[in-house]
Parts: C-alpha cells; sequence; structure tokens
C-alpha cells in the first residue's frame, strides 16, 4: 500500500495580553476602531508579555497537540517551525524549541515563506513521511510573534498585527481513504520588496541609523494589487483540486490567510461555495500570519466541524510573495 501523510491532532495557543481596539484610538489619536471591525472584523489581538518569545508560543501550541494526540515529546521524529519572527536569525527556532519542549529525537529545522508558511510546512512534513518511514511523527508549528517588531506609530500595520502559534502533528498512513491529497505552491517575488522586515541581515544589518529610521520593523512600503490574493486563491484552490481528482464544491473547510475578510469572502464567491466554508479567527485574535491557518484549524477540529472524510484545504500568501495551498482528507 502506497505511503500517504495525515493530520491526527492540532493546537494553538495565544498570549494572555488583551489589547483592544480602543488602545490604537488612544496612541494614534483617532478612531480606528470603527474601520477596523467594518472592514476586517477585528475587535482585540494578543500580544506576548515582557520576556515571552516566539519559540514559548511555540511550545504552548505543541503541548496541546501532542495532548490530543496522546504522545509524549520523545515521540516526535521531525520538528518544521514555520516564522518570519524568530528567537533569533541564528540558530533555528526549532533548535529552541526542541529543547525547551524535550523532544529529544527529533529532527529540526525552521522555514521562512512568511504567512504562507504553515501550508508549506505541512507540505514539507508530508513528502518527509511518504518518503522515509524513519519519521514516524512530524509536529509542524506556524508562529508569529510579530508585536516584537511594530512601529506604534504606523497606523498600517500596528493595528493589524497580533501573536500566536498554530501546531499540528501528522503520521503515515496506508488508509487511502484520508491524508494528504494534492498541493500547489508558487512565488512571485517581483513583489519582495512591498511588505517586510527590511534591517538586521546582510542586506542592512541593524546600526543605530538604521533602528532611528525604523527600519529594522516591519513596513509597508508598497501597496499590493488588492485582486492580487482573490485571484491567486481561487486558481490555486482550483488547480489543487483538479489535481486531487475532487471538485470544488466538496471541500468542506477552506483555511485561509486570515489578513482580509472580503478577500476570503471573494474567494469564497468565486469559486462557488459557501461563504462559511472558511472559517475566520481575526476578530479576537488579530492578524497572525504563519499562525493563522494552522490556529484555525485547530479552532475547526476542536470544535467538532471537521468529519471524518471531509476534504479541507490549506490556503496561505505572505511576504515575498509565496503563495502555498494543500488538501487533506480528514
Amino acid at each position: 500500500m502506497a505511503r500517504n501523510a495525515k493530520i491526527i491532532a492540532t493546537g494553538s495557543y495565544v498570549p494572555e495580553r488583551v489589547v483592544p481596539n480602543s488602545f490604537f484610538n488612544e496612541i494614534l489619536g483617532e478612531d480606528v476602531d470603527t474601520w477596523l471591525q467594518t472592514n476586517l472584523t477585528i475587535k482585540e489581538r494578543r500580544w506576548m508579555v515582557e520576556g515571552q518569545t516566539t519559540s514559548d508560543l511555540c511550545v504552548e501550541a505543541a503541548k496541546n497537540a501532542l495532548y490530543m494526540a496522546g504522545l509524549q515529546p520523545e515521540d516526535i521524529n521531525l520538528l518544521i517551525i514555520s516564522t518570519d519572527t524568530p528567537d533569533f536569525i541564528s540558530p533555528s527556532t526549532a533548535s529552541v524549541v526542541q529543547h525547551k519542549l524535550g523532544l529529544t529525537n527529533a529532527a529540526t529545522f525552521d522555514i521562512n515563506t512568511a504567512c504562507s508558511g504553515f501550508v508549506v510546512a505541512t507540505e514539507t512534513a508530508a513528502k518527509f513521511i511518504k518518503s522515509d518511514e524513519n519519521y514516524k511523527y512530524a509536529l509542524v508549528i506556524g508562529a508569529y510573534g510579530m508585536s516584537r517588531f511594530l512601529n506604534l506609530k504606523d497606523k498600517k500595520t500596528c493595528t493589524l498585527f497580533a501573536d500566536g502559534a498554530g501546531a499540528a502533528i501528522m503520521t503515515a498512513t496506508t488508509d487511502s481513504s484520508e491524508g494528504h491529497i494534492s498541493s500547489d505552491i508558487r512565488t512571485k517575488g517581483e513583489y519582495y520588496g512591498h511588505m517586510g522586515i527590511y534591517a538586521g541581515a546582510t542586506a542592512t544589518p541593524t546600526t543605530h541609523e538604521v533602528v532611528d529610521r525604523g527600519e529594522h520593523q516591519l513596513q509597508f512600503v508598497h501597496k499590493f494589487p488588492k485582486e492580487l490574493n482573490p485571484i491567486m486563491w481561487t486558481d490555486m484552490i482550483k488547480t489543487v483540486a483538479e489535481r486531487g481528482g475532487f471538485k470544488v464544491s466538496d471541500i468542506k473547510q477552506a483555511f485561509m490567510t486570515q489578513i482580509n475578510i472580503n478577500q476570503i469572502w471573494e474567494t469564497m464567491d468565486n469559486l462557488q461555495i459557501p461563504r462559511e466554508t472558511a472559517p475566520t479567527i481575526m476578530t479576537y485574535w488579530g492578524y497572525t500570519g504563519s499562525a493563522a491557518i494552522g490556529m484555525a484549524l485547530d479552532q475547526s477540529v476542536r470544535s467538532g466541524k471537521l468529519k471524518k472524510g471531509d476534504i479541507f484545504v490549506l490556503m496561505g500568501s505572505g511576504g515575498g510573495l509565496t503563495f502555498a495551498c494543500n488538501a487533506f482528507r480528514w
């Protein structure tokens, strides 16, 4: 029987610090709450407390996934962390999490495809599991600690972004009625300069001058075409369905990048499937980047909305620009 990969457990975590929209009304001196609720449905978000790091978020989400799976830390053979807000430029955040969590038998590495990273990480883990029987259990985590990189004077960024982590545990299966189905990953590198954290590495080392100019913080440099995400998401979900041999109408849940609810709804409309097919989490958690898709998946799993045999897709896009989509049968 062909060896495939399936998701068997999920977990998520958000920090305790609640930051309501009214916080930004005060520091920016204008009403941003109305716009955030009307256009993005965001009412509040969570930010890390002092001393908390991205790896800490990962550890808590992983604990929840391990508990659901009934596994111990030493059962994990592979740890992949997707984040563009790592603890350090080097070493990897995965190394830190391996030590903090006691994943003594896990090979580890980070990936950075920004907000599409959870999808890329699940796809990478699936390939490892399918091709090498030594990998029995893989732990995938998408984590975001963007509050550490926000300019609180920049209303284009500081009001949207939040912190959190979403985790999934994957294992092998030979049951053709479950597991990974198909995928599509694309990059539009011409947009690499539109949004990002452009200081702190080799292109722009951190200096006092760089910090004074705020270049070590998240920046929206150029506007993205507003139609880009719905066009790409629609086409990629159709492509994954075609490659996987199922109809778009067969999709029971679509876990999407959570930065713009109107773009999610437009995509569902384009696909002619109900808007509620794509659950959203931004109302109380804000935009959690590479963690968002894993967090939304965990919410759906724990609420029982995903049923045995359901086809679901993960669709992410992030700075770079990178786009990733894959499909699983629960």
